[in-house]
């Protein structure tokens, strides 16, 4: 484990959770902490399991066995308090884009609790930070790709959650957006929010504090990037990602 988080609080806690499907073993007795405003990465080629972990830990899916702690709260018995204590994000992005941009604001915000004058100082806040206040009546259909993904991502740390899950939220844009895209993580983890991210560009995993990679259901490498290219004699994490990926014997499901 990293130096800089040898000393923070446990915000996912995960131990040998499975999840099987008849005699499929989708997630296969997975175990691993994750840490207050750390960046996780979470790997794995398709089929690998990763999706189903992901849905495990943010309590829509119900484990076969074993158990996940998230924000301190147990994903089977208390997953109204987990649901409402992170955030998530898609590819796709999660946002109504029939509505204004400030209109999401508003609707999230609701969704989890937060009373008016909370919604209308921070709605303020975060559209100045992004520059969007020209946008702020633009109805979301009418953002370039860019900025959906960067007010996607706003609005689902909007209600300041322990963790944010981002599902593979990168994908389709360009290399210089995924960089800006990626300051406002770093942003948010020094704000300490925790962020668990699945990608398939490799250089975005070395952003990354910590990566695991899931091959057939398991957690076959755990460690900074900087660690696990060394592990793996290679010179980026695309090289430790092959030389795991190699020895799957799943095909995509």
């Amino acid at each position: 484990m990293s130096k800089r988080f040898s000393d923070r609080e446990k915000v996912i806690e995960v131990s040998e959770l499975t999840k099987k499907f008849g005699n499929f073993t989708a997630v296969d007795n997975i175990t691993f902490d994750v840490y207050k405003g750390e960046i996780f990465g979470f790997l794995g080629a398709n089929g690998a399991g990763k999706t189903t972990a992901m849905r495990m830990l943010c309590a829509l899916s119900i484990p076969t066995s074993g158990k996940a702690l998230v924000a301190n709260f147990d994903t089977m018995r208390e997953s109204d308090k987990v649901k409402s204590n992170i955030g998530y994000m898609s590819q796709k992005f999660s946002l109504y884009e029939d509505l204004k941009v400030w209109e999401n604001f508003r609707l999230f915000g609701g969704i989890y609790g937060m009373n008016d004058r909370e919604i209308a100082e921070k709605s303020n806040l975060m559209l100045d930070e992004l520059g969007f206040m020209s946008e702020k009546e633009t109805l979301v259909k009418s953002l370039p790709l860019g900025w959906k993904q960067k007010l996607a991502f706003s609005v689902a740390i909007f209600h300041k959650p322990k963790v944010v899950f981002l599902d593979e939220p990168t994908g389709g844009v360009d290399p210089a957006t995924r960089r800006q895209f990626w300051e406002l993580i770093y942003k948010a983890a020094h704000e300490g929010i925790t962020v668990f991210v699945t990608t398939h560009y490799m250089d975005e995993a070395e952003y990354c504090d910590r990566v695991s990679i899931m091959v057939d259901g398991r957690i076959d490498a755990l460690d900074t990037p900087h660690n696990l290219k060394k592990k793996f004699n290679v010179d980026g994490m695309e090289g430790v990602f092959l030389k795991l990926a190699r020895g799957a014997n799943r095909k995509e499901i």
